[in-house]
């Protein structure tokens, strides 16, 4: 276990990830029902920029720092940008909202978080950052085994982000292991899958898979900042969301053009489709 998130923390494929979990946040709350967030890779939850992993790449620089200052965005940004400017009240952009943070920023009251970290020094600093929050709750097992060591939750409602580190061959089909179990549990689980584009050839396995998935409807939803041709590099990255809320699939169609403009590194795009429609099963 290599992988620490804080060399990419505030790129634009936490951006995407980050923005799309804010709206998550935003429309399930919209009935007061409690709700568990699980996040089974949780990382740190804090991140400096300033720190010696993320400014030794800066690729923040091409992700957040493009918009955390716009005075005019999509309405749909500003809960994600409120928690970012929160976090940095003198205006200038030091620490960036790992999911961790940015959902227990998000969530009410009445919400519980429960949140996974394997690696050893980043489950601690995890614990650190959620010191005080009796709500959270803080794992230092297998990422992996959350769907099957926490659910079904005590609440109805329940939010999986699961977001490996992708250091091993299998982890795109472990993803769909991973909500597979999380769908025979709670069927009505939201689930959030991460992943990296970088050839797209490398993804068609992972999306036959997803297609043929327990989910009761899937959404596919992916952001490029360049084209899709070159295993060497992070083109894009992409969320399957299983049992979107209502009202998510027409925000992403009106953001995702918008932030592929604003993101491109070369030649931005973006697509969204669904690789389980409703109904479907």
């Amino acid at each position: 276990m290599n992988y620490r998130h804080a060399f990419h923390a505030g790129n634009h494929a936490d951006v995407f990830k980050h923005l799309v979990l804010s709206q998550l946040f935003v429309l399930l709350g919209r009935k007061d029902a409690p709700l568990a967030y699980l996040d089974s890779h949780a990382g740190v939850g804090l991140y400096d920029l300033a720190g010696d992993q993320a400014s030794r790449t800066g690729e923040w620089q091409q992700g957040i720092g493009r918009l955390w200052a716009l005075e005019e965005a999509p309405a749909a940004l500003a809960p994600y940008l409120e928690v970012v400017r929160a976090l940095n009240p003198d205006g200038q952009l030091r620490y960036y909202p790992g999911s961790p943070e940015l959902a227990r920023r998000l969530s009410r009251e009445q919400d519980r978080l429960q949140l996974n970290e394997k690696h050893p020094e980043d489950g601690l600093l995890l614990k650190d950052n959620m010191a005080g929050d009796r709500r959270v709750a803080v794992h230092l097992g297998e990422g992996w085994h959350v769907p099957r060591a926490l659910m079904p939750t005590a609440e109805k409602r329940v939010v999986l982000l699961i977001d490996p580190p992708f250091e091993q061959a299998d982890e795109l089909s472990r993803c769909v292991e991973a909500l597979n179990e999380a769908h025979g549990r709670m069927r009505q689980t939201v689930g959030v899958i991460w992943y990296p584009i970088k050839d797209e050839r490398q993804l068609r396995r992972f999306y036959q898979d997803l297609a043929r998935s327990g989910a009761p409807k899937l959404l596919r939803a992916e952001l490029y900042v360049h084209p899709a041709d070159d295993a060497g590099r992070l083109n894009g990255s992409g969320l399957a969301i299983s049992n979107p809320p209502w009202g998510l699939e027409e925000q992403l169609r009106e953001l995702l053009p918008w932030l592929a403009a604003r993101l491109a590194q070369s030649e931005g795009g973006w697509r969204l489709d669904w690789l389980i429609e409703e109904g479907a099963k």
